[in-house]
């Protein structure tokens, strides 16, 4: 019997010790003893309002120093539309920090989303509507892939001038362009890069034509097709009709 007393009574001091530990820990009590009065925010964000900031947190630092969830308040600001990452720490004895990287918009993606400079994929906000990007698209995937050949595409047809406006590779792998003079470009899945060097290379004789190209089919094994727009009427002459033909390279 003593020594079941002695188990008990132990018990009793222990749940004497650990509850007020946990009742701090979990919020119940120690909230005003130990508040988070301070909210203190690093990084460069221009599109994060610093309200939107205190709206998301102040339910978090309503718990308390020891209380409060820092996994949690991250989740919440990392659901906001311009945040792609966040780190939130507690510091003695009443400072929450918060660590804040914005989304920096690099592309459009398809319909809807934007991609930023870091390579994630976000909701289009409401401002960013009309802001001229690149268009970009293709599986979820390969948002890398698709990246490089932009990039590489770009620096092929800089030389002549040209800039490349849209960029997309379907769900079977092949690609198409759009460039900034109106041109598009159909590559294909095979051998992509190579493909539009070997037409970079012809490209400034091609400029040299009446008519603009209106479509460059490149998926052919030593060569191309061309589809020629509407020649340029001249000033005196605005019935002329419209003529298109195609070629062979």
């Amino acid at each position: 019997m003593n020594a079941v007393l002695r188990i008990f009574v132990w018990l009793l001091a222990l749940s004497v010790v650990a509850l007020p530990v946990v009742a701090v820990v979990n919020g119940w009590v120690g909230a005003e003893r130990w508040p988070l009065a301070k909210l203190r925010v690093h990084g460069e964000f221009k599109r994060v309002p610093p309200e939107q900031l205190q709206q998301v947190l102040l339910p978090y630092a309503h718990a308390g120093f020891f209380a409060v969830k820092l996994q949690d308040a991250q989740d919440a600001l990392e659901k906001l539309p311009w945040v792609e990452s966040a780190q939130v720490r507690k510091q003695w004895p009443d400072v929450l920090e918060v660590t804040l990287v914005e989304h920096k918009p690099f592309a459009r993606w398809g319909e809807g989303r934007l991609l930023s400079e870091q390579g994630k994929l976000f909701p289009t906000p409401k401002k960013l509507a009309d802001l001229q990007l690149p268009e970009l698209d293709g599986p979820d995937s390969q948002t890398e892939e698709v990246v490089k050949l932009y990039n590489d595409s770009r620096a092929l047809f800089a030389p002549a001038g040209v800039d490349v406006r849209r960029l997309t590779m379907d769900a079977r792998g092949s690609w198409s362009l759009l460039l900034s003079n109106g041109t598009e470009v159909v590559v294909g899945r095979d051998d992509a890069r190579s493909r539009l060097q070997r037409f970079v290379r012809v490209l400034p004789q091609l400029a040299n034509q009446a008519a603009p190209i209106e479509r460059a089919d490149l998926r052919y094994t030593n060569g191309f097709t061309l589809s020629w727009g509407t020649p340029a009427a001249p000033a005196n002459a605005p019935g002329t009709p419209a003529r298109r033909t195609q070629e062979r390279t």
